[in-house]
């Protein structure tokens, strides 16, 4: 007897593992190049932990409202498409049949077969029908702009309370160190967690995530130097 086989994809967990790892990313990187730039321009524990309160503030109503506009969009442009393809189906119905068969022949199905499906699926709904296959929405399954609005901010938050804790506990002569190396380890991690859940190897993209990580930690540390002051 052969085995069940089950496949598991993770195409479905697209839309909220985009938000919350970039999310997590942005929370985690953007705080921490914040304090590297305030920290080497010689800024007291207190005018850190104030800079990052506000970064995470900030960035995360920032991420919140970004993200929300941007589904909202999506989600709009969807029901409109949808309400589009509803008014052809009632009112030019055979040349939207004939539509339905010609995607079902370019895909590779034989002319007679394609139109008894189309003609199958449009009797069953058309309007999921020509969404799916036409248009490649899912009525089931519209973009959520809430959804993503709360797994930005969310994730945007718990990414930026890990430099603010290091600012914390380090002490003023390895500050900015510790900041560094708990965010590298941060953001390798992230790039690996969003590989492995998307399904991807896991090397590439934590290894581009550590060298953008890196780039942005040190321009910022530069900036500060730039504008070295004693502030308490």
């Amino acid at each position: 007897m052969g085995r069940h086989h089950t496949e598991e994809h993770a195409g479905h967990r697209a839309a909220w593992l985009r938000a919350g790892v970039l999310g997590a990313n942005d929370g985690l990187l953007s705080t921490a190049s914040l304090l590297v730039g305030v920290a080497s321009a010689s800024a007291g524990r207190s005018v850190l932990l104030a800079t990052g309160v506000a970064a995470l503030v900030a960035g995360a109503g920032s991420m919140a409202i970004g993200e929300y506009s941007s589904v909202s969009s999506q989600r709009d442009a969807e029901q409109a498409d949808l309400a589009t393809e509803a008014e052809e189906l009632r009112t030019i119905p055979r040349a939207e049949l004939a539509e339905l068969t010609g995607i079902y022949v370019r895909r590779g199905l034989d002319p007679a077969l394609a139109r008894q499906v189309a003609e199958s699926l449009t009797a069953h709904d058309a309007l999921t029908a020509h969404a799916r296959d036409e248009l490649g929405i899912d009525p089931t399954d519209l973009a959520r702009p809430l959804q993503a609005a709360t797994v930005s901010a969310a994730s945007f938050a718990i990414g930026s309370l890990l430099p603010i804790l290091v600012v914390l506990a380090a002490g003023a002569s390895v500050r900015i160190a510790a900041v560094v190396a708990s965010t590298l380890v941060g953001l390798g991690a992230l790039g690996a967690l969003g590989a492995r859940l998307g399904g991807a190897p896991l090397l590439r993209p934590a290894v581009r995530v550590l060298l953008g990580g890196l780039a942005a930690m040190a321009i910022s540390w530069l900036v500060g130097q730039a504008f070295d002051v004693a502030v308490a």
